[in-house]
C-alpha cells in the first residue's frame, strides 16, 4: 500500500512537460509551475495550468460551475497579490448573489453590477486597513471574466488580460483565432485616445517613457541581472509600479485622493491634485452567441501574450492533444522568453522566484474545449465545480 502511494506521489511530481494520463485530472505541481491537464465542466473540457514568476504569486483564477452554468476567472494582479486574492475570493460569489436576488439568468447588467460590488468592497478594505496596511491601497488587478449561460458566452474585462477563440474553418480543418475580449492597455493608440478624451485638462494623463505608454506615467527603474555559476541574481535594481492600464479594480491611489498621500510610498503619490480617477473600473462586457463551428476558447494573463501571438496560441491549440493543451502554451511561451535572453529553456526553468520576474510575469492559462450537445441540452454538472490555481505564496 505504502508503495503505490508513493508512486502515484511520484507520476504526479514527474518534470514538467512529461506528462501523464493516469494523473490528466489531478492537481499537480512542479516547482514554480501548478496544472491540471484535463477536467470536465458543464459545457465540456477544461486544461489549466499557472506558472509563477514573481515573490509572491500576483495572478489568480478560477473555474467554477453550477446552475447558472460556467464562470471562469483570470485575475492579473499588480503591485502585490492583495487585489487579485480579494477578486478571486468575491468576484463570482457577488455575481451568484445577484442572480439570487433578481432571480433571473445572466446578463451583461448582473456581471456589471458584479464587478461594481467588487470594487466598492475592495475600497472599502482598503479604508479599512488604511491605518495598517496602507499599501494594499498601491494593489490592483486586470480582470478577464467569462460566463457560458445555456448557448450564449459574456465576457468581462478590466486590463490586458485576452480572451481568444478558435473557430474552425469549414471543411478545411483550418482553425482560425479570433480574439474575443477588449484591451485597456495604453499602448493601444485608442485607448489612449479615450483617456485624452475623458481628461482634457491634464496633458500628462499618458506619458511616453523608454518606449512604454504609461498612465500617469512616473517611474524609472535599472535592472542588473547576472549568471554566477549557474546562479542567476538581481543586484541594483530600484523596480517601481508602472501603470499601464486604463481599467482595473483597486489601484485606488489612482482613483481616490484620500488614498494618494502619506503613508502610501512617496514613489506612488503624484504631486498635482486629483480632481477625478484616472482609472476606471468599468468593464467591457460583450455577448458572444457560441457558433456551431466554435471549438475552444483560451483565456489567459498578459504574461502568454507577451511571448505568443493570438494564431501561435490557437495553433498549439489545435494542433496538440486536449490534455496538457494550457500547460503546453505557457512552456512556448518559456521557450520564447528564454529565446529572447539568448538562454536555454532549462536555464530559464531552473532560476527561482523573484528573479524569473526579470525574464517572464506570472502566467496564467484556461483552455475550455466546447461541447456543442451538452451546451445545446443546457447540461449540468451533478455536482457543482471550483477550481482555483493553488501555487504557494
Amino acid at each position: 500500500m505504502l508503495q503505490a502511494l508513493m508512486s502515484l506521489i511520484a507520476r504526479c511530481w514527474k518534470p514538467f512537460g512529461l506528462g501523464d494520463d493516469a494523473n490528466a485530472g489531478r492537481e499537480c505541481k512542479d516547482g514554480l509551475l501548478w496544472f491540471r491537464d484535463i477536467g470536465r465542466f458543464a459545457a465540456g473540457d477544461f486544461s489549466m495550468a499557472v506558472v509563477q514568476a514573481n515573490q509572491v504569486l500576483e495572478d489568480q483564477s478560477q473555474i467554477e460551475s453550477g446552475p447558472f452554468g460556467t464562470f471562469v476567472g483570470v485575475y492579473d494582479g499588480h503591485g502585490g497579490p492583495d487585489c487579485s486574492r480579494y477578486v478571486c475570493d468575491n468576484l463570482f460569489r457577488n455575481l451568484q448573489a445577484i442572480l439570487a436576488e433578481s432571480q433571473s439568468v445572466v446578463t451583461s447588467e448582473a456581471i456589471q453590477q458584479a464587478f461594481r460590488r467588487t470594487e466598492e468592497g475592495f475600497t472599502a478594505l482598503v479604508t479599512e486597513l488604511w491605518n495598517s496596511r496602507p499599501q494594499i491601497a498601491t494593489t490592483g488587478t486586470c480582470c478577464l471574466v467569462g460566463v457560458i449561460c445555456r448557448q450564449t458566452l459574456f465576457l468581462a474585462s478590466l486590463g490586458d488580460s485576452r480572451a481568444v477563440l478558435g473557430r474552425r474553418v469549414g471543411n478545411t480543418g483550418g482553425m482560425a483565432a479570433i480574439q474575443l475580449s477588449t484591451e485597456h492597455n495604453a499602448n493601444i493608440e485608442a485607448v489612449r485616445q479615450e483617456l485624452k478624451e475623458l481628461h482634457p485638462d491634464d496633458p500628462q494623463i499618458v506619458v511616453l517613457r523608454h518606449g512604454v505608454w504609461r498612465v500617469k506615467g512616473i517611474i524609472q527603474f535599472q535592472i542588473v541581472i547576472h549568471n554566477s555559476r549557474n546562479s542567476w541574481a538581481i543586484s541594483d535594481s530600484n523596480l517601481n509600479l508602472i501603470i499601464l492600464v486604463s481599467r482595473s479594480i483597486g489601484d485606488v491611489y489612482m482613483k481616490h485622493a484620500q488614498f494618494n498621500r502619506e503613508p502610501i510610498n512617496a514613489k506612488f503619490r503624484l504631486p498635482e491634485p486629483m480632481n477625478m480617477p484616472f482609472l476606471s473600473a468599468n468593464p467591457t462586457v460583450i455577448s458572444h452567441p457560441i457558433q456551431p463551428n466554435d471549438s475552444f476558447l483560451i483565456f489567459a494573463s498578459d504574461g502568454l501574450w507577451e511571448h505568443l501571438s493570438n494564431d501561435q496560441a490557437v495553433d498549439i491549440v489545435h494542433s496538440s492533444p486536449r490534455v496538457g493543451s494550457a500547460k503546453k502554451l505557457i512552456k512556448a511561451a518559456l521557450q520564447e522568453a528564454a529565446r529572447k535572453r539568448e538562454m536555454r529553456y532549462s536555464d530559464l526553468y531552473k532560476i527561482d522566484k523573484k528573479v524569473r520576474r526579470h525574464f517572464h510575469d506570472d502566467i496564467t492559462v484556461i483552455v475550455l474545449f466546447l461541447n456543442h450537445d451538452l451546451i445545446s441540452r443546457g447540461a449540468v454538472l451533478n455536482s457543482p465545480l471550483t477550481v482555483r490555481c493553488a501555487l504557494d505564496h
